[in-house]
This record gives C-alpha cells, sequence and structure tokens, in this order.
C-alpha cells in the first residue's frame, strides 16, 4: 500500500487546468482540490511501481512530477502534472498531454 503523509510534499505553484479537464470534473462532480491534494501528499493515484519509483526519485531531485486518477464518473482520467521548477501544476486528460 501507498504511503502518503499528511502535509504537502513540494509546492504546487500556479495550479491551471485544460477545458477538457474542467469538464471532465463537472461531469463527475468533483473540483480539482480532491486530486490536487492527492497529488501532493503523495499519493500518485493509478501509477505503476516504476513511476511511482520515478516519482519518489524527483522529490529528491526536483523533477517533474506525475499523478493519475480517474474520476468518480469512472470513464475519465485526469493527469496532474507539477513541473520540475515547481512553478506550475496542470490538471489535464491524457489526449491531452
Amino acid at each position: 500500500m501507498q504511503q502518503t503523509k499528511q502535509q504537502p510534499l513540494f509546492p504546487l505553484g500556479q495550479i491551471v487546468a485544460t477545458p477538457g479537464a474542467l469538464t471532465a470534473l463537472e461531469k463527475a462532480g468533483q473540483t480539482p482540490m480532491e486530486f490536487l491534494t492527492r497529488h501532493v501528499r503523495g499519493d500518485w493515484g493509478e501509477l505503476c511501481e516504476e513511476d511511482r519509483k520515478e516519482n519518489q526519485l524527483s522529490l529528491e531531485r526536483g523533477f517533474r512530477l506525475l499523478s493519475s486518477y480517474r474520476t468518480n464518473a469512472g470513464d475519465a482520467k485526469l493527469y496532474v502534472i507539477t513541473e520540475a521548477d515547481r512553478s506550475v501544476t496542470t490538471i489535464l486528460l491524457p489526449e491531452e498531454y
């Protein structure tokens, strides 16, 4: 099981979302904050073990961080990406990547 922290592990910077991600969130009745909170605490969502290890390395070395989640609607997947310099975190659909 993935261990997460209660405190933020890194700064999110400016938070932006694509129109597709906002539409998916609205359809699911969810807010961006739900996914941002998980992301910043180290709950990377539906990532393989290799990607989870990459995020751990990225936390230690200051590289880009990626999380992947499903909305409550079940048909939409969202990515949350924080840039290496921690200046921006983007919520987007995989096809918008």
